[in-house]
């Protein structure tokens, strides 16, 4: 199961996140051409390990494992396969 980010990301973007991430599952990161277009940051389904390290570094608490996001988030799944789907 992957992780999720949802709303409190928005407007935000803290690269904590991205900076912990073993596995660099988690994009658009800043030098990526993207970056400056989306509001959001988004982890990838198919990359992520469940470490739970990006959980811990996100100063906003907007990381949750896709089986306990908040219902009022729950739409924040399909935006982040939705991204990933859009960069193939």
């Amino acid at each position: 199961m992957a992780y999720v980010i949802a709303q409190p990301c928005i407007g935000t973007k803290d690269n904590s996140c991205t900076e912990v991430c073993p596995v660099d599952c988690i994009h658009p990161t800043p030098d990526e051409p993207d970056y400056d277009t989306v509001e959001q940051l988004y982890i990838d389904p198919e990359e992520c390990i469940d470490c739970d390290a990006c959980v811990e570094a996100c100063p906003v608490d907007a990381v949750f494992a896709e089986d306990q996001i908040p219902d009022e988030w729950a739409s924040f799944v399909d935006k982040g396969v939705q991204f990933y789907a859009s960069r193939d």
